[in-house]
């Protein structure tokens, strides 16, 4: 595949392999960067995002050495834009690093922009189905989320934008969630709604938003609408936002089925370490060469 674009470098002799990988549907291009030099990962995140004139997905997760844990991700949003953590690319990082025999270890550790996590896999044959992931402990506080608030917990901070009126529970679980609930997910107006908040002066650094309908105690339905991606098939660490905001408003039990567009993540809050635990698929669809 050769790209059609100026903001690359034209390079004949550069040739970038690549994997598309997803979680429940949202869908990264997985580079091993410790083989690969990416010179401007933002723009090439923009590039290879592209689904009419890129490989097409939700953004690009580059895989690197790390001095601290096992290995090391860096993930970028579609608007090039680098974020500070993705539960869903941070499973199919897992599964890239076993499956392609960089370990052995079924329980690895991942450095993030949000720390470091620790993975544990589920393996049939050689290859990685399952993944659960230590996401540790959620932010509550409005400075570090970061929200502009003097609530602690931030609970039901009601948040205008032209005419939208909700209240929003904000949480951080390594990048800012803000959560609101509402009674038919599947209607929603998130193309409309969901740009107005991400952007909204009461976030400093933008957000991801969780509109979510409470089934039942042990089942929630959300869409997302992602900082820096628009909506998303899947979001892990919005999932477990909602998990966190939902026993915080009493919705929910500490274990529950997060239901997304992409599928079905179980999420935990523990009450013994304050961790959060992710549990979900990652899914290889193909790999692939881009000619520089």
């Amino acid at each position: 595949m050769e790209p059609k674009s100026s903001i690359l470098p034209k390079n004949s002799d550069k040739v970038v392999k690549f994997t598309k990988m997803h979680g429940l549907g949202n869908d990264y291009i997985y580079i091993n960067a410790v083989l690969e030099d990416i010179k401007n990962p933002n723009e090439f995140s923009k590039f290879v995002s592209d689904r009419h004139f890129g490989i097409g997905s939700d953004g690009l997760v580059l895989i690197l050495d790390s001095k601290i844990a096992d290995f090391k991700m860096r993930m970028f949003n579609s608007d090039g834009s680098e974020a500070e953590m993705c539960g869903n690319a941070i499973r199919c990082v897992g599964k890239f690093v076993y499956d392609n025999k960089l370990t052995d270890k079924k329980i690895i550790t991942i450095e993030t922009l949000a720390g470091v996590k620790v993975l544990e896999m589920t393996v049939e044959g050689e290859e990685v189905v399952l993944v659960k992931v230590d996401m540790g402990e959620p932010t509550l506080e409005a400075l570090k989320i970061p929200v502009i608030s003097d609530k602690y917990p931030v609970i039901n901070e009601t948040i205008d934008s032209n005419g939208y009126n909700f209240k929003f529970t904000c949480v951080s679980m390594g990048n800012p969630h803000a959560v609101t609930y509402i009674e038919d997910v599947d209607n929603f107006e998130l193309q409309k709604i969901g740009p107005l908040f991400e952007a909204h002066e009461k976030f400093p650094k933008k957000t991801n938003v969780e509109f979510v309908n409470v089934i039942n105690d042990e089942t929630l339905k959300m869409r997302v609408w992602e900082r820096g991606a628009g909506e998303t098939l899947a979001c892990g660490t919005g999932a477990c936002a909602v998990l966190v905001s939902s026993v915080l408003n009493g919705l929910s039990k500490r274990k529950a089925t997060v239901k997304l567009l992409g599928g079905d993540l179980i999420v935990e809050w523990s009450e013994s370490n304050n961790h959060v635990y992710m549990t979900g698929p990652a899914t290889k669809v193909f790999e692939g060469k881009i000619k520089l």
